[in-house]
């Protein structure tokens, strides 16, 4: 079956009605420029078989544009869908109840499981959908426009594999599983998430519908360590929380949000990522009981150094309000 029926169908089966790539009018718009195209004849008549130009004015037009809002309205439903979910699954007692009265939500664990589960499919059909549209945008042009493409939506922040709730529901999954399996309950869960160690560095990988395999380097490229208290920027990087401070010339006290919009990511370089951070709590769950001796360990070493930072800020403090 083809990928793009294969997509409508997936799309269709939805019980709620959830953005998507308009898959086939875009292929219907190459089509057309490409048709357009091989009608024309070369200076001595003869039928011209090369494709459309790198820049048709009337293919880009349409095509990027209607491309790039489907892309944008797709990661927004699925980080508003999965923040809710993950909230409601971390949230605790009363304020559990609150989030389910406020969402008028109803259900089940096994609905909440259920709910993640389609969400990770959710993100990673259309991850490849905007693949392989890309990629026959740039066969259709003999360009390499559509990779062009994709990296500015990565730097617009709305490639949906880069998504921090991604990660945070691959690492939810994992949880819930290993949970279950040590209730002797049987894990009716997302069996295609894994923790792996290669090397001893740890990852996170999901693999879907025999096209993507997504793999998630869990090394703080700071440290050079298991991200500990894992923190992803608006660029999708993830870092441990006290690295990320010290990238941003910020301490532990005041946090990333003191972080100045100047500020840089470590890795891309791309700028004012530190004030959209999100902490990656199921991430942080699932490598403290994956790696516990490490995690004890760099809990002591941490402890120390926050209080030797909030020492020197409260003195600091403490100097500048008499004038010393």
């Amino acid at each position: 079956m083809k990928f793009c029926k294969k997509y409508q169908e997936y799309m269709q089966r939805q019980d709620k009605k959830l953005p998507g790539l308009g898959f086939k009018k875009l292929k219907k718009i190459l089509k057309n420029c490409r048709r357009d195209a091989l009608s024309k004849k070369d200076v001595h008549g003869v039928l011209d078989i090369q494709t459309c130009p790198q820049h048709c004015s009337v293919c880009d037009g349409t095509f990027f544009p209607s491309l790039l809002k489907e892309m944008s309205d797709v990661v927004g439903c699925f980080n508003d869908r999965a923040q809710k979910l993950l909230e409601l699954h971390l949230a605790s007692g009363f304020r559990k109840y609150f989030i389910w009265f406020k969402g008028k939500l109803q259900g089940s664990h096994v609905a909440l499981v259920q709910e993640g589960k389609d969400l990770v499919n959710y993100a990673l059909i259309n991850a490849i959908a905007i693949r392989k549209i890309l990629k026959k945008y740039d066969k259709v042009h003999v360009s390499k426009q559509g990779q062009a493409f994709r990296s500015q939506a990565q730097s617009m922040h709305i490639e949906i594999l880069q998504s921090p709730w991604l990660c945070e529901l691959m690492a939810f999954h994992i949880n819930l599983r290993e949970t279950k399996a040590k209730s002797g309950m049987a894990p009716a869960l997302f069996e295609d998430c894994f923790l792996t160690f290669n090397d001893g560095k740890p990852f996170l990988s999901c693999e879907l519908f025999d096209s993507v395999k997504l793999d998630i380097d869990l090394t703080c490229s700071i440290c050079l360590d298991t991200v500990f208290d894992p923190v992803s920027l608006t660029c999708g990087h993830i870092f441990c929380y006290m690295c990320a401070c010290s990238a941003a010339s910020v301490t532990i006290v005041n946090g990333l949000k003191a972080a100045e919009p100047k500020e840089k990511c470590p890795l891309c370089r791309e700028a004012g990522v530190y004030e959209g951070f999100v902490h990656l709590d199921e991430l942080s769950i699932l490598l403290k009981r994956s790696c516990r001796e490490y995690w004890e360990e760099r809990l002591r070493t941490e402890r120390a150094e926050r209080v030797r930072q909030a020492k020197e800020h409260w003195e600091s403090e403490c100097r500048a309000f008499i004038g010393v």
